[in-house]
């Protein structure tokens, strides 16, 4: 290894055998097989009764006419209105649904007049998303004995959801059980949904509480990409569970089978749902309590459900059975999540966030993104913030490296009369370098650690931006409006001066359009190039004179905040290579070596050679 271009191979091969390591070490967790539809769970001392494809009615293996039933029961119902300072939307009286849910504070693009994101939405609607509550029968009791998907409700108490005002809702069953549900919601994210049943028969009756959420189809505006979970996620004592919607429907199913289901038996804490780019909605059984949670997918209907269902109560003639659990539906916003954690006991529920399996790189980061960002009051300053930082961190090593790199440099021309006395002797070219590197005490190797660190902590930083809501729709300056999504300025329409649009991001041409921030990264690593060793091979020099302008048509497409970062590392890193090198007595002559270059190459094109 001659060079520091070497270094960054190196470096990269290093990065992969340690990426390696940690999976061969740490291998990610496997998930449980898709088994069969289980209609019940025997637990110690208790009974976990499956609510089964009556209690939800059209969402298991109900036919056309009663999914239209359903709509047609939905669409005519009286709904109570949700209004808090995050959300806004309904809950239908039809089954006493939580289906319709607006986020206040997300539009659907950067636009001011751009309609509110809406997360649920009521059956009939496409891409149908909501969650039901209800009492599984057991004993002598059937689903025409409990309240189900379409049942009718009455208002009890309250006229419109808030923080201030729950309310409550009332079914009379023939057979002298009366079903109470009590919906409070907090200023964000959290329903606190209490059910009752009140035995005012003459027999004792058994019953078992359950939560359900069922969305049709996949999210319209799904991502796919293989850095982001989307689908199924769920906390069971402490285990973390992660089933991509492809993992759920592609089974070998025959003509009987159109349900199949995952079971997880839960002590005691957990939660269960679905969870998109930046939205996600869980149930949340009560804390301490057992349940058994549930993840189905109907192959028929093209429906995705998770249940949790808790353990069967008895409830004896004039006693009230009672069973709370919580819903959360909205933004997965860091914050929010966290004080659920700490303050209500949800446990590990800011791990719904996708930190992937770097997250001891990727939380801290975020969190030094997130403090910076509040002390700033902008995320675009905040990622320059941060990568002051972790170069502050680094420095000591990168001291070391740019200090070998300028005695590297220093003996270029001792190493080209070597290349020349050697001429295809290869071996006797290696064994004369390693003498002069072992003679002038120069270790080449030195510059590979900061570059082997730097290869995961911009993965994780890629990562931080691509995941968390943070930085959605996040400004920096000008023409930077949103550090999530690329660059939108274009040099095909010398940058907004000519009167028409740049091509769309997801055409073929796009590519081409460079903005503002991917030119101003190749020139950073262009000019940083400057100040590294020249690889004596042609072939080599070639191919890393290439790589600037190669990496700024590569990452011309990705989020600006993760071009802001690099462009703000490559710039920290001349300026301390730059300073430390004159600091050891060499002088770099970055414009000379510049000059060199564009007469090298104009040489070469008119053919007359190295001049």
């Amino acid at each position: 290894m001659d060079d520091q271009n070497k270094n960054l191979i190196l470096a990269t091969a290093l990065s992969f055998i340690v990426i390696v390591a940690w999976f061969l070490l740490f291998p990610p967790e496997q998930q449980a097989p898709i088994q069969d539809d289980i209609a019940q769970t025997t637990q110690p001392d208790r009974t976990v009764v499956s609510p089964g494809t009556p209690g939800d009615l059209a969402t298991s293996n109900a036919g056309g006419d009663a999914a239209t039933e359903q709509e047609s029961a939905v669409a005519e119902a009286a709904r109570i209105t949700i209004d808090t300072p995050r959300i806004d939307g309904s809950i239908s009286l039809a089954g006493g649904r939580i289906d319709d849910v607006r986020l206040k504070d997300y539009r659907v693009t950067i636009d001011l007049d751009s309609p509110e994101v809406q997360f649920l939405r009521p059956v009939g609607q496409p891409n149908a998303y909501y969650a039901l509550f209800g009492w599984a029968p057991g004993g002598a009791l059937t689903f025409e004995d409990v309240p189900g998907a379409t049942t009718e409700w009455s208002v009890e108490s309250g006229s419109a959801l808030t923080p201030e005002t729950p309310v409550t809702i009332r079914w009379d069953s023939p057979t002298g059980l009366i079903f109470r549900r009590e919906i409070a919601v907090d200023d964000d994210y959290l329903f606190t949904v209490t059910q009752t049943v009140e035995n005012t028969g003459t027999a004792t009756q058994r019953l078992a509480p359950y939560a359900l959420l069922a969305r049709h189809g996949e999210p319209e505006d799904m991502k796919n990409f293989f850095i982001l979970h989307e689908g199924l996620i769920a906390m069971t004592d402490g285990e973390l569970t992660e089933t991509s919607y492809d993992n759920m429907t592609e089974y070998d199913l025959d003509d009987s089978q159109t349900l199949r289901s995952e079971a997880f038996q839960v002590e005691g804490n957990g939660w269960i749902g679905f969870t998109d780019h930046y939205w996600m909605a869980t149930l949340i059984p009560e804390p301490g309590s057992p349940f058994r949670a549930t993840a189905k997918y109907d192959a028929r209907r093209d429906i995705y459900r998770t249940e949790a269902v808790q353990p069967t109560v008895e409830i004896a003639p004039g006693t009230t059975a009672t069973s709370t659990s919580r819903f959360f539906a909205g933004a997965k916003e860091w914050e929010a999540i966290r004080d659920y954690q700490n303050e209500q006991g949800i446990d590990r529920f800011v791990d719904a966030i996708d930190w992937g399996w770097f997250f001891f790189l990727t939380k801290p980061i975020f969190i030094a993104l997130h403090f910076l960002n509040g002390l700033i009051g902008n995320m675009g300053w905040a990622i320059i913030g941060l990568t002051l930082g972790i170069k502050a961190i680094l420095f000591p090593l990168a001291y070391k490296s740019y200090v070998s790199m300028a005695k590297m440099k220093e003996l270029q021309p001792e190493m080209q009369k070597i290349k020349e006395r050697a001429g295809d002797d290869r071996q006797k070219l290696q064994q004369e370098t390693m003498a002069l590197y072992k003679k002038e005490r120069v270790n080449p190797a030195s510059g590979c650690l900061p570059l082997i660190l730097q290869i995961p902590i911009f993965f994780s930083l890629y990562k931080v931006i691509f995941v968390t809501l943070e930085l959605r729709h996040a400004p920096w300056i000008g023409w930077i409006n949103d550090l999530s999504a690329p660059d939108p300025s274009s040099i095909l329409n010398l940058f907004g001066l000519l009167p028409f649009a740049p091509p769309d991001p997801t055409s073929f041409i796009a590519i081409i359009s460079l903005g503002v921030l991917p030119i101003l990264l190749g020139i950073s690593m262009w000019l940083q190039q400057k100040l590294n060793p020249a690889p004596p091979d042609p072939t080599q020099a070639m191919i890393f004179a290439w790589m600037p302008w190669v990496f700024m048509f590569m990452l011309g497409q990705f989020a600006s905040g993760l071009v802001l970062y690099w462009i703000a590392n490559n710039t920290i890193t001349f300026i301390q290579q730059y300073t430390i090198m004159r600091s050891q007595g060499y002088k770099p002559d970055v414009l000379g070596n510049v000059l060199r270059s564009l007469r090298l190459k104009k040489a070469e094109a008119e053919g007359t050679g190295d001049k």
